[in-house]
Protein backbone atom coordinates (compact mmCIF):
# COMPACT_ATOMS: atom_id res chain seq x y z
CA UNK A 1 0.00 0.00 0.00
CA UNK A 2 1.55 3.36 -0.99
CA UNK A 3 2.35 5.84 1.69
CA UNK A 4 0.02 8.74 2.23
CA UNK A 5 1.35 12.05 0.83
CA UNK A 6 2.25 14.67 3.34
CA UNK A 7 1.21 18.32 3.08
CA UNK A 8 4.70 19.44 2.08
CA UNK A 9 4.83 16.85 -0.70
CA UNK A 10 1.45 17.95 -2.06
CA UNK A 11 2.57 21.59 -2.04
CA UNK A 12 5.79 20.72 -3.85
CA UNK A 13 3.92 18.78 -6.55
CA UNK A 14 1.41 21.58 -7.04
CA UNK A 15 4.23 24.11 -7.30
CA UNK A 16 6.02 22.02 -9.95
CA UNK A 17 2.78 21.68 -11.91
CA UNK A 18 2.19 25.44 -11.84
CA UNK A 19 5.77 26.11 -12.96
CA UNK A 20 5.32 23.63 -15.80
CA UNK A 21 2.14 25.40 -16.94
CA UNK A 22 3.84 28.79 -16.73
CA UNK A 23 6.75 27.59 -18.88
CA UNK A 24 4.33 26.13 -21.42
CA UNK A 25 2.24 29.31 -21.53
CA UNK A 26 5.27 31.49 -22.22
CA UNK A 27 5.64 29.95 -25.66
CA UNK A 28 1.92 30.37 -26.43
CA UNK A 29 1.38 34.05 -25.73
CA UNK A 30 -1.53 35.68 -27.52
CA UNK A 31 -0.41 37.85 -30.43
CA UNK A 32 -2.24 40.89 -29.07
CA UNK A 33 -0.38 40.61 -25.74
CA UNK A 34 3.14 40.69 -27.14
CA UNK A 35 5.07 43.86 -26.21
CA UNK A 36 6.09 44.37 -29.83
CA UNK A 37 2.39 44.48 -30.78
CA UNK A 38 1.24 46.66 -27.90
CA UNK A 39 -0.84 49.79 -28.41
CA UNK A 40 1.11 53.05 -28.31
CA UNK A 41 0.08 56.72 -28.39
CA UNK A 42 2.45 59.18 -30.02
CA UNK A 43 3.74 61.96 -27.76
CA UNK A 44 3.57 64.55 -30.51
CA UNK A 45 0.56 63.83 -32.77
CA UNK A 46 -1.47 61.87 -30.15
CA UNK A 47 -2.37 59.09 -32.60
CA UNK A 48 -2.89 55.48 -31.55
CA UNK A 49 -0.74 52.90 -33.32
CA UNK A 50 1.39 49.82 -32.83
CA UNK A 51 4.50 49.97 -30.65
CA UNK A 52 7.33 51.18 -32.89
CA UNK A 53 10.58 53.12 -32.71
CA UNK A 54 9.37 56.10 -34.72
CA UNK A 55 5.83 57.38 -35.10
CA UNK A 56 4.24 56.09 -38.28
CA UNK A 57 2.48 59.39 -38.96
CA UNK A 58 4.93 62.14 -37.87
CA UNK A 59 8.23 60.15 -37.55
CA UNK A 60 8.90 61.54 -34.08
CA UNK A 61 10.92 59.57 -31.50
CA UNK A 62 9.01 58.59 -28.36
CA UNK A 63 10.15 59.81 -24.95
CA UNK A 64 9.68 56.44 -23.23
CA UNK A 65 10.51 53.58 -25.63
CA UNK A 66 9.01 50.17 -24.86
CA UNK A 67 11.15 47.09 -25.30
CA UNK A 68 9.72 44.75 -27.94
CA UNK A 69 10.81 41.65 -26.04
CA UNK A 70 10.31 42.27 -22.32
CA UNK A 71 8.01 45.29 -22.48
CA UNK A 72 9.85 47.45 -19.94
CA UNK A 73 10.38 51.21 -20.18
CA UNK A 74 13.05 51.55 -17.48
CA UNK A 75 16.12 49.37 -16.95
CA UNK A 76 16.88 48.86 -13.27
CA UNK A 77 19.10 45.80 -13.57
CA UNK A 78 22.48 45.84 -11.86
CA UNK A 79 23.59 42.40 -12.99
CA UNK A 80 25.78 41.46 -15.95
CA UNK A 81 22.81 40.93 -18.32
CA UNK A 82 22.97 44.54 -19.58
CA UNK A 83 25.37 45.13 -22.42
CA UNK A 84 25.94 48.69 -21.16
CA UNK A 85 27.02 48.84 -17.53
CA UNK A 86 25.06 51.31 -15.40
CA UNK A 87 25.55 50.12 -11.83
CA UNK A 88 23.43 52.09 -9.41
CA UNK A 89 21.83 54.21 -12.16
CA UNK A 90 18.42 53.64 -13.73
CA UNK A 91 18.40 54.08 -17.52
CA UNK A 92 15.35 55.37 -19.37
CA UNK A 93 14.64 56.66 -22.87
CA UNK A 94 17.27 56.13 -25.54
CA UNK A 95 19.83 55.20 -22.87
CA UNK A 96 17.93 51.93 -22.46
CA UNK A 97 17.77 51.17 -26.21
CA UNK A 98 20.09 48.64 -27.76
CA UNK A 99 18.65 47.95 -31.23
CA UNK A 100 15.64 48.24 -33.54
CA UNK A 101 13.89 45.09 -34.72
CA UNK A 102 13.86 44.67 -38.49
CA UNK A 103 10.47 42.90 -38.43
CA UNK A 104 8.24 44.68 -35.90
CA UNK A 105 9.88 48.16 -36.14
CA UNK A 106 10.14 48.48 -32.34
CA UNK A 107 12.94 49.23 -29.89
CA UNK A 108 14.83 46.43 -28.14
CA UNK A 109 16.45 47.17 -24.79
CA UNK A 110 20.18 46.69 -24.14
CA UNK A 111 19.64 43.47 -22.21
CA UNK A 112 21.75 40.64 -23.56
CA UNK A 113 18.86 38.19 -23.52
CA UNK A 114 16.50 40.54 -25.42
CA UNK A 115 19.15 41.44 -27.99
CA UNK A 116 20.05 37.83 -28.69
CA UNK A 117 16.58 36.25 -28.73
CA UNK A 118 14.06 38.79 -30.05
CA UNK A 119 15.21 38.81 -33.67
CA UNK A 120 14.89 35.01 -33.80
CA UNK A 121 11.51 34.64 -32.10
CA UNK A 122 9.81 37.85 -33.21
CA UNK A 123 6.11 36.96 -33.70
CA UNK A 124 5.77 39.56 -36.47
CA UNK A 125 8.65 38.26 -38.58
CA UNK A 126 6.36 37.32 -41.50
CA UNK A 127 3.29 39.32 -40.44
CA UNK A 128 1.69 40.17 -43.77
CA UNK A 129 -2.04 40.78 -43.88
CA UNK A 130 -3.84 38.04 -45.77
CA UNK A 131 -6.39 40.52 -47.15
CA UNK A 132 -4.51 43.67 -48.17
CA UNK A 133 -1.01 42.08 -48.29
CA UNK A 134 0.57 44.87 -46.24
CA UNK A 135 3.42 44.29 -43.79
CA UNK A 136 4.08 46.04 -40.48
CA UNK A 137 6.06 48.83 -42.15
CA UNK A 138 3.20 49.66 -44.56
CA UNK A 139 0.47 50.57 -42.08
CA UNK A 140 0.25 52.11 -38.63
CA UNK A 141 -2.14 49.64 -36.99
CA UNK A 142 -1.57 46.57 -34.88
CA UNK A 143 -1.39 42.99 -36.15
CA UNK A 144 -4.00 40.39 -35.27
CA UNK A 145 -4.53 36.70 -36.04
CA UNK A 146 -7.73 35.21 -37.41
CA UNK A 147 -9.56 33.03 -34.90
CA UNK A 148 -10.32 30.39 -37.54
CA UNK A 149 -7.52 30.19 -40.12
CA UNK A 150 -4.87 31.85 -37.87
CA UNK A 151 -3.55 34.05 -40.68
CA UNK A 152 -2.26 37.55 -39.99
CA UNK A 153 -4.69 40.45 -40.30
CA UNK A 154 -4.21 44.19 -40.08
CA UNK A 155 -6.38 46.39 -37.91
CA UNK A 156 -8.48 47.50 -40.90
CA UNK A 157 -9.45 44.04 -42.21
CA UNK A 158 -9.76 41.92 -39.08
CA UNK A 159 -13.55 42.11 -38.63
CA UNK A 160 -14.45 41.79 -42.32
CA UNK A 161 -12.16 38.78 -42.77
CA UNK A 162 -13.39 36.89 -39.72
CA UNK A 163 -17.00 37.49 -40.74
CA UNK A 164 -16.44 35.67 -44.04
CA UNK A 165 -13.74 33.18 -43.03
CA UNK A 166 -16.08 30.30 -42.28
CA UNK A 167 -17.09 29.86 -45.92
CA UNK A 168 -15.98 26.78 -47.86
CA UNK A 169 -14.85 26.87 -51.47
CA UNK A 170 -16.95 23.79 -52.27
CA UNK A 171 -20.68 23.64 -52.89
CA UNK A 172 -21.30 20.93 -50.27
CA UNK A 173 -19.75 19.63 -47.06
CA UNK A 174 -18.53 16.45 -48.75
CA UNK A 175 -14.93 15.28 -48.55
CA UNK A 176 -12.68 16.52 -51.34
CA UNK A 177 -11.39 12.98 -51.97
CA UNK A 178 -14.59 10.96 -51.73
CA UNK A 179 -18.35 11.34 -51.62
CA UNK A 180 -18.75 11.03 -47.86
CA UNK A 181 -19.54 13.87 -45.50
CA UNK A 182 -16.43 15.62 -44.20
CA UNK A 183 -16.21 15.68 -40.41
CA UNK A 184 -12.96 17.72 -40.31
CA UNK A 185 -12.67 21.20 -41.84
CA UNK A 186 -9.52 23.11 -42.65
CA UNK A 187 -10.25 26.84 -42.63
CA UNK A 188 -6.96 27.65 -44.32
CA UNK A 189 -7.59 25.41 -47.34
CA UNK A 190 -11.39 25.95 -47.12
CA UNK A 191 -12.06 22.22 -47.56
CA UNK A 192 -13.58 19.29 -45.65
CA UNK A 193 -12.10 15.84 -45.08
CA UNK A 194 -13.54 12.60 -43.81
CA UNK A 195 -11.95 10.43 -41.10
CA UNK A 196 -10.01 8.34 -43.61
CA UNK A 197 -8.65 11.09 -45.86
CA UNK A 198 -7.70 13.47 -43.03
CA UNK A 199 -4.84 11.15 -42.11
CA UNK A 200 -1.54 12.27 -43.53
CA UNK A 201 1.86 10.64 -43.85
CA UNK A 202 3.66 13.98 -44.03
CA UNK A 203 2.15 15.80 -41.04
CA UNK A 204 2.04 13.90 -37.76
CA UNK A 205 -0.87 14.21 -35.38
CA UNK A 206 -0.06 15.34 -31.85
CA UNK A 207 -1.68 13.58 -28.94
CA UNK A 208 -4.81 15.28 -27.66
CA UNK A 209 -5.19 17.58 -30.69
CA UNK A 210 -7.20 17.51 -33.87
CA UNK A 211 -5.56 15.88 -36.91
CA UNK A 212 -3.65 18.28 -39.19
CA UNK A 213 -4.77 19.14 -42.69
CA UNK A 214 -3.22 16.73 -45.26
CA UNK A 215 -2.62 19.66 -47.64
CA UNK A 216 -1.17 22.49 -45.55
CA UNK A 217 -0.61 20.95 -42.12
CA UNK A 218 -2.92 23.45 -40.37
CA UNK A 219 -4.88 22.06 -37.45
CA UNK A 220 -8.39 21.07 -38.51
CA UNK A 221 -11.59 21.58 -36.56
CA UNK A 222 -14.79 19.63 -36.24
CA UNK A 223 -17.30 20.75 -38.85
CA UNK A 224 -20.20 20.29 -36.43
CA UNK A 225 -18.59 22.72 -33.97
CA UNK A 226 -18.38 25.49 -36.56
CA UNK A 227 -21.06 27.58 -38.22
CA UNK A 228 -19.73 26.64 -41.64
CA UNK A 229 -21.42 27.63 -44.90
CA UNK A 230 -20.77 26.78 -48.53
CA UNK A 231 -20.00 29.23 -51.29
CA UNK A 232 -22.99 29.97 -53.53
CA UNK A 233 -22.54 30.70 -57.23
CA UNK A 234 -24.65 33.20 -59.16
CA UNK A 235 -24.58 31.18 -62.37
CA UNK A 236 -23.77 27.68 -63.55
CA UNK A 237 -25.25 24.37 -62.45
CA UNK A 238 -27.04 25.82 -59.45
CA UNK A 239 -29.26 28.12 -61.55
CA UNK A 240 -29.77 25.69 -64.42
CA UNK A 241 -32.69 23.82 -62.90
CA UNK A 242 -34.02 20.40 -63.84
CA UNK A 243 -35.24 21.47 -67.29
CA UNK A 244 -31.80 22.60 -68.42
CA UNK A 245 -30.29 21.04 -71.52
CA UNK A 246 -27.09 19.12 -70.95
CA UNK A 247 -25.27 18.27 -67.77
CA UNK A 248 -24.08 21.73 -66.89
CA UNK A 249 -27.28 23.71 -67.39
CA UNK A 250 -25.65 26.82 -68.82
CA UNK A 251 -28.34 27.08 -71.52
CA UNK A 252 -30.94 27.97 -68.92
CA UNK A 253 -28.61 30.56 -67.47
CA UNK A 254 -28.14 32.27 -70.85
CA UNK A 255 -31.88 32.09 -71.52
CA UNK A 256 -32.62 33.74 -68.20
CA UNK A 257 -30.00 36.36 -68.91
CA UNK A 258 -31.47 37.06 -72.37
CA UNK A 259 -35.00 37.27 -70.95
CA UNK A 260 -33.83 39.68 -68.26
CA UNK A 261 -32.15 41.83 -70.91
CA UNK A 262 -35.33 41.76 -73.03
CA UNK A 263 -37.37 42.77 -70.00
CA UNK A 264 -35.00 45.64 -69.32
CA UNK A 265 -35.29 46.75 -72.95
CA UNK A 266 -39.11 46.64 -72.74
CA UNK A 267 -39.04 48.69 -69.56
CA UNK A 268 -36.78 51.21 -71.24
CA UNK A 269 -39.18 51.45 -74.22
CA UNK A 270 -42.11 52.03 -71.86
CA UNK A 271 -40.15 54.73 -70.07
CA UNK A 272 -39.28 56.29 -73.43
CA UNK A 273 -42.97 56.31 -74.43
CA UNK A 274 -43.86 57.96 -71.13
CA UNK A 275 -41.21 60.61 -71.68
CA UNK A 276 -42.55 61.26 -75.20
CA UNK A 277 -46.09 61.61 -73.88
CA UNK A 278 -44.90 64.10 -71.26
CA UNK A 279 -43.07 66.09 -73.95
CA UNK A 280 -46.21 66.16 -76.12
CA UNK A 281 -48.24 67.43 -73.18
CA UNK A 282 -45.72 70.16 -72.54
CA UNK A 283 -45.81 71.16 -76.23
CA UNK A 284 -49.59 71.29 -76.13
CA UNK A 285 -49.46 73.49 -73.08
CA UNK A 286 -47.04 75.82 -74.83
CA UNK A 287 -49.33 76.07 -77.90
CA UNK A 288 -52.31 76.68 -75.69
CA UNK A 289 -50.42 79.53 -74.05
CA UNK A 290 -49.76 81.11 -77.43
CA UNK A 291 -53.46 80.85 -78.40
CA UNK A 292 -54.48 82.48 -75.15
CA UNK A 293 -52.09 85.35 -75.85
CA UNK A 294 -53.62 85.92 -79.29
CA UNK A 295 -57.11 85.84 -77.80
CA UNK A 296 -56.22 88.54 -75.27
CA UNK A 297 -54.71 90.74 -77.98
CA UNK A 298 -57.92 90.39 -80.04
CA UNK A 299 -60.00 91.50 -77.06
CA UNK A 300 -58.04 94.71 -76.48
CA UNK A 301 -57.62 95.55 -80.17
CA UNK A 302 -61.04 97.28 -80.47
CA UNK A 303 -60.58 99.26 -77.25
CA UNK A 304 -60.30 103.07 -77.89
CA UNK A 305 -58.17 104.84 -75.27
CA UNK A 306 -58.23 108.25 -76.93
CA UNK A 307 -55.25 110.39 -77.83
CA UNK A 308 -52.22 109.30 -75.83
CA UNK A 309 -48.46 109.67 -76.03
CA UNK A 310 -48.23 106.17 -77.36
CA UNK A 311 -50.61 106.95 -80.19
CA UNK A 312 -48.53 109.99 -81.17
CA UNK A 313 -51.06 112.62 -80.19
CA UNK A 314 -49.37 114.62 -77.48
CA UNK A 315 -50.78 117.99 -76.27
CA UNK A 316 -47.99 119.91 -77.96
CA UNK A 317 -48.77 118.19 -81.22
CA UNK A 318 -52.50 118.93 -81.14
CA UNK A 319 -53.60 121.42 -83.84
CA UNK A 320 -54.83 124.75 -82.66
CA UNK A 321 -58.54 125.48 -83.13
Amino acid sequence: MPKKKTGARKKAENRREREKQIRASRANIDLAKHPCNASMECDKCQRRQKNRAFCYFCNSVQKLPICAQCGKTKCMMKSSDCVIKHAGVYSTGLAMVGAICDFCEAWVCHGRKCLSTHACICPLADAECIECERSVWDHGGRIFACSFCHNFLCEDDQFEHQASCQVLEAETFKCVSCNRLGQHSCLRCKACFCDDHVRSKVFKQEKGKEPPCPKCGHETQQTKDLSMSTRSLKFGRQTGGEDADGASGYDAYWKNLASSKAGDAGDREDEYDEYEAEDDDEDDNDEGGKDSDTETTDVFSNLNLGRTYASGYAHYEEPED
